[in-house]
């Protein structure tokens, strides 16, 4: 395969692209201003996405009339933040690309408009491969933070390498304009579905790093996907079985605590464990995305039963999604492009036989 653009080194922003920290911290604000007889704006809390600290503190201060100063707010809040940022994980596919990039020897950097004391606190959470960063920037370190090139332009000075070699992957518009206006390539991960349409001038937009091909950079191939799947970190979800949409294809009905531990970013066809209330174990398949064809975006999940050919009745269930098979082919029809086919019956048939993935059939999984 021909490559787009050849790059010689990849900068990556943390919050959001590297680590679900948005996820971890999404009640903190609720909280916070819950004190003060006051509720988030969801419209404002979006378009603050990426801002650099000063200017998303100054702009939280303004629109709920809080009393208080940038200093007192900040000393109130940090405390509530550091507690959260604790249980941000990794997003998908990032911690396979990150080694596979050190593996083969391509700088990399970290280039986030927080604060660098806030970003000490999370690369901990990274383990061992955050020592693959050789350069980590914090939006103080810099003299204007994204939107403006200036983080990724001394990230790239840095590296050693030219600004116009280097990929960038982001999660926020103000971060894909200021590594556009850095003349680098960019690879968009949004982290709000809702706002995919603002994200045009990134080269490429990607649901999650799990469908990212490094040969499109010319950068080496991944060789790790087993029998046609990408093992994944195990997730899990919960809901209630749905009506039957197509042969043993069922929509799972959403509860509260369903997509807890299933990040923003995940979509496609997946594949893992079913436990039924009443049926017991199951192989699965599973497919889930987002239905942009509603005023407000919702995400849609569909679970198909490899072990059952019979109705299945409305029952709960917990899912355990273990291995990834591919990306949706079109999301104009959400549902249709839900469909399981015969090819991704077959893959996840046999791997689910496999050790990597049959191990995660027992009931210790699902506790």
């Amino acid at each position: 395969m021909a490559a787009a653009h050849q790059v010689s080194a990849v900068i990556f922003d943390l919050d959001g692209t590297i680590l679900d920290t948005e996820r971890a911290t999404r009640d903190v604000l609720d909280e916070f201003l819950a004190a003060y007889g006051k509720v988030p704006d969801p419209e404002k809390e979006e378009k603050r996405l990426g801002q650099m600290y000063l200017e998303s503190t100054t702009g939280i201060i303004r629109d709920y009339g809080l009393p208080l100063t940038v200093e007192e707010y900040s000393k109130a809040m940090h405390p509530l933040y550091l507690k959260r940022w604790q249980k941000a994980k990794p997003l998908p596919g990032v911690k396979r690309l990150v080694k596979h990039l050190f593996k083969n020897r391509v700088p990399l950097a970290i280039a986030s408009n927080s604060v660098r004391r806030n970003i000490d606190h999370k690369v901990p959470k990274l383990e061992d491969w955050g020592e693959c960063f050789s350069v980590i920037l914090g939006g103080d370190q810099v003299p204007n933070g994204k939107p403006s090139p200036d983080i990724f332009l001394e990230a790239a000075k840095r590296l050693g390498v030219n600004p116009s070699s280097c990929l960038v992957i982001e999660d926020s518009v103000v971060g894909v304009k200021g590594a556009k206006a850095s003349e680098a390539k960019v690879v968009a991960v949004p982290s709000l579905q809702s706002q995919r349409k603002h994200y045009n001038i990134a080269d490429i937009i990607l649901y999650s790093l799990l469908d990212f091909d490094p040969e499109l950079w010319g950068l080496p191939p991944f060789e790790d996907r087993i029998q046609g799947v990408l093992p994944i970190d195990p997730l899990i979800s919960t809901g209630q079985i749905g009506d039957r949409i197509l042969n043993n294809l069922h929509r799972l009905i959403s509860d509260e605590h369903t997509y807890d531990c299933i990040p923003d970013q995940i979509s496609g066809i997946y594949l893992g464990w079913a436990k039924l209330k009443v049926h017991g174990f199951s192989k699965v398949v599973i497919g889930t995305g987002w239905d942009f064809s509603q005023q407000t975006v919702e995400r849609v999940m569909v679970v198909e039963f490899l072990d059952y050919s019979g109705q299945i009745e409305t029952e709960p269930v917990k899912l355990l999604v273990i291995g990834y098979v591919r990306k949706l082919q079109s999301t104009d029809d959400i549902l249709q492009a839900l469909n399981v086919t015969d090819e991704d019956r077959s893959i996840a048939r046999d791997a689910l036989d496999l050790p990597t993935f049959s191990e995660y059939a027992h009931d210790i999984h699902f506790s």
